[in-house]
């Protein structure tokens, strides 16, 4: 298995290093490339192109605080689900915006967070689905405590 990551300069937290370490400690089959673009616009070409080479790809970001930099982000989301639809393959989507904590520690704490479990997420959909069906309805949550289930 193969699994590509994209991030970027712009990110001010090195995610993917948290998602290879996560992967490599537990799937010693996996093999990982990597690329880095400039900013979030340009992950969807990036995961597009890694996606000719990998099973599964992953698209790091970390929107800034700005109005601008929100509209950024929903554009380079709108590009990812396009590249997944013409690739038909996954883009696992890991984008902390930097005001979901106002605290730099826990916001650090967030990206490794989910990081690490968007990571092992985008090696059970090709390796073990299975262990994603078992979670559905568990309200499992990335970056956060996770919420459970309504009832």
């Amino acid at each position: 298995m193969i699994v590509g990551m994209a991030d970027t300069t712009f990110a001010r937290v090195d995610m993917v290093s948290f998602a290879k370490d996560e992967i490599q400690s537990r799937f010693s089959d996996v093999e990982i490339i990597q690329t880095t673009v400039p900013g979030m616009k340009d992950l969807p070409v990036a995961c597009k192109k890694l996606l000719k080479k990998c099973d599964i790809c992953m698209a790091f970001g970390m929107p800034g605080k700005e109005l601008i930099d929100k509209q950024c982000a929903h554009e380079a989301s709108a590009g990812i689900m396009q590249a997944q639809i013409m690739e038909e393959k996954h883009i696992i989507e890991v984008f902390v915006h930097e005001d979901e904590a106002e605290d730099p520690k826990e916001l650090h704490k967030m990206c490794e967070n989910r990081a690490r479990k968007h990571a092992l997420n985008a090696v059970y959909l090709i390796k073990k689905p299975e262990v994603l069906a078992k979670n559905a309805g568990k309200g499992l949550r990335q970056g956060k405590e996770n919420a459970g289930p309504l009832i």
